[in-house]
């Protein structure tokens, strides 16, 4: 079995490429980060490049429209 990648995000540990195992099989880890978070990455470009880590900053955060499902909408504001 290969290494698998995932991010943890709500509760839940998404995997960030495809997973070849069984559909609701059980697996068993032991998490340990790898890299910085999300928060140390933008805390250090914020040193060298300060507007792109406002940038950053904005889009890692969460969001609810209170719509379950925004792709239905996808043409809701084209001309």
């Amino acid at each position: 079995m290969k290494t698998v990648y995932a991010v943890f995000e709500n509760g839940v540990f998404r995997p960030t490429e495809p997973v070849e195992l069984p559909e609701h099989c059980q697996v068993e880890f032991v998490p340990r980060m790898v890299g910085s978070s999300v928060a140390e990455q933008i805390e250090s470009l914020r040193e060298t490049d300060p507007a792109l880590a406002s940038v950053y900053e904005v889009l890692a955060r969460r969001h609810d429209s209170g719509q379950s499902d925004t792709a239905e909408r996808h043409n809701e504001h084209q001309p």
